[in-house]
């Protein structure tokens, strides 16, 4: 924990980007138990923060000493990282001494950003996140979940899920304790699950049948066209599930037990948990 001292003048002012999402919600909370000095960094906050308006950028770091950069809707979609660039330089002009970047594992594009972080002048650490247990909770995976079937382009490639509340943990850490400088930290869970695996674990934990199948990308790209998804969306997520889950990430790593000096959260243990929050419940009519 951080002497009490660094967290009451107004120079260490956080600023959480994507304040109202997986991590950054989670991140805001965690900070507000210790008592920190908070700004939530989202287009419905006072003052708003919006990553496609520059304009909003000053006012929502003014007066702040750090800042967790959650990228919207992912550092490997084109421009990326000409914004990063553009908000690391804004970053240095308002006097911000640290940034936290979340980024993602096996995305060179994403390590292209990161590479613009670290060259910005401001200190800087790097959490480098794989594919988050609470996509099939909190995210667009819910609804196939709940519908009992989850069709997805990827085949039995072993992805070490990671728990979005071990994310949170790591990055307030890394906001709030000194040694985190110039490090970057891979957060994965602590084993390898296939999506066959991670959708029964599930099924396990809600008692109910949820199945897996795996369909070709231009199917399934047409089936999220269908659905009414935008063509950049849709570009992405076949992006990840035809390069990133290519197996290039198909190991666990230790960036959790270096900075919480504990295990990570196993996927068995986020399915039973969220499963007794009632999320996976299906409606009854």
């Amino acid at each position: 924990m951080p002497n009490g001292h660094d967290m009451t003048v107004s120079s260490n002012k956080i600023l959480v980007l994507g304040g109202t999402g997986k991590t950054g919600r989670r991140i805001v909370d965690l900070l507000r138990a210790r008592e920190a000095d908070v700004r939530v960094g989202s287009r419905g906050a006072d003052p708003g923060f919006d990553w496609e308006d520059p304009a909003t950028w000053a006012p929502a770091l003014r007066d702040v000493d750090k800042v967790y950069v959650s990228f919207f809707p992912d550092l490997a979609v084109p421009g990326a990282p000409a914004a990063i660039r553009a908000f690391t330089e804004a970053a240095a002009s308002a006097g911000v001494r640290h940034l936290v970047l979340l980024s993602g594992r096996g995305e060179e594009e994403a390590q292209v950003c990161e590479r613009v972080v670290a060259d910005s002048g401001i200190a800087w650490t790097v959490v480098r996140a794989s594919w988050f247990s609470q996509n099939f909770s909190e995210g667009y995976l819910v609804g196939p979940v709940l519908e009992g079937q989850v069709v997805l382009p990827v085949g039995d490639v072993g992805e070490p899920f990671v728990d979005a509340d071990d994310i949170a943990e790591v990055a307030v850490a890394a906001l709030t304790e000194d040694g985190h400088h110039g490090q970057t930290y891979e957060v994965t869970g602590p084993r390898l699950l296939t999506f066959a695996d991670a959708v029964a674990e599930i099924a396990a934990a809600t008692g109910r049948r949820v199945d897996f199948a795996t369909v070709g990308a231009d199917e399934y790209a047409k089936a999220l066209e269908e659905a009414g998804l935008p063509a950049g969306d849709i570009d992405f997520l076949i992006y990840l599930f035809t390069t990133v889950l290519d197996g290039r990430n198909a190991r666990v790593e230790d960036g959790v037990r270096r900075v919480l000096g504990r295990a990570p959260r196993d996927f068995a243990d986020y399915a039973r948990a969220t499963a007794a929050t009632g999320a996976w419940n299906r409606e009854t009519s």
